[in-house]
């Protein structure tokens, strides 16, 4: 089913600004495309559909306006610092939180993002870091009955993420992210990325966007998103991300399905059907009521979203007005 044009009255009462994929193109129009066929090679996710045209049409337009924003917030950080007559210390760096469902594309904007946003000269230092490593071990899911809610907001150390975030913003001058292997499906015991004051925290993850909980006191926390200063939702249909999910669990049974090494080596050996029967039931278990519970809820709390078209490519973009 098509989704009718915007009328010049929905646009006026909305709180969002959305663009059809050509708008937004043209706003990027007279910028140079930074990446080279290689780099997006590089970047690209399995089964993803990203070339040179999604990149200039889609990623660039949004590079610049991320790198307008870190601009903007350097110098009201600027101005604040004068208003409080201090000196002005570095400014600490421009977080952006990126959310979507498994199989969305999530990881690939994320690194096409840091990839565009460290070309432009204002800010050349960019660092990313996934939430997987926030995962609690595959032990202590085991101990709390968590292992087939992996992905689901309790199944994080969300206390480690938010103090990983609050040292972020803190302006500490190295903090340590825990690593994950997608290998393993597990934490890596004592391996750490180390981030050394970049210009730009780009936190990618199902999750990132989920608000505050209230305790049994009745006192609402702190939110990992309460620290981000733009944020991005990558967004498409249910039964899109479910067929891109089973596809890409197809292609992964003859790759790293097929390493002794791999947790899932145990899906290496199926044929395509039990393969295709395989993806259905995680997808239906596990993704499927993720997507719907945790985190397509909170597509309407990111600044900006992304949605994708059946074939991977971005269809429009929807951002908030200020």
């Amino acid at each position: 089913m098509s989704r009718p044009a915007p009328t010049p009255e929905t646009r006026e009462t909305s709180p969002y600004i959305e663009l059809e994929r050509a708008a937004w193109a043209a706003l990027a129009a007279n910028n140079e495309q930074p990446l080279s066929q290689e780099e997006i090679e590089r970047v690209r996710g399995l089964g993803d559909e990203l070339d040179l045209d999604e990149v200039r049409q889609v990623y660039l337009p949004l590079s610049r306006l991320l790198s307008l924003y870190v601009s903007a917030a350097g110098g009201l950080h600027r101005a604040q610092e004068e208003f409080l007559d201090r000196p002005t210390p570095p400014r600490t760096p421009f977080v952006i939180g990126l959310a979507g469902s498994v199989a969305v594309g999530k990881s690939t904007t994320a690194r096409v993002l840091r990839e565009m946003l460290a070309h432009w000269p204002e800010h050349p230092s960019v660092a990313l870091v996934t939430t997987d490593g926030f995962l609690l071990p595959n032990a202590e899911l085991e101990r709390r009955g968590l292992l087939q809610r992996k992905g689901f907001p309790e199944s994080y150390d969300r206390k480690a993420l938010l103090r990983f975030v609050v040292d972020i913003k803190s302006g500490k001058d190295e903090v340590e992210a825990p690593v994950y292997s997608h290998l393993t499906y597990d934490v890596v015991p004592d391996e750490r990325i180390v981030v050394r004051r970049p210009d730009i925290v780009i936190i990618e993850g199902l999750n990132v966007l989920q608000p505050a909980r209230v305790g049994a006191d009745g006192r609402t926390g702190l939110a990992v998103s309460d620290f981000f200063d733009f944020s991005v939702y990558v967004d498409a249909s249910a039964g899109d991300i479910r067929r891109w999910y089973t596809e890409r669990f197809l292609r992964l049974r003859k790759t790293a399905f097929r390493n002794p090494a791999s947790y899932f080596a145990k899906y290496g050996a199926m044929s395509v059907e039990e393969a295709r029967g395989e993806a259905a039931r995680i997808w239906d278990s596990i993704n499927g009521p993720n997507l719907r519970e945790n985190v397509a809820p909170t597509r309407s709390r990111a600044t900006l979203v992304l949605r994708k078209d059946s074939d991977h490519s971005v269809r429009y973009v929807r951002l908030r007005k200020l």
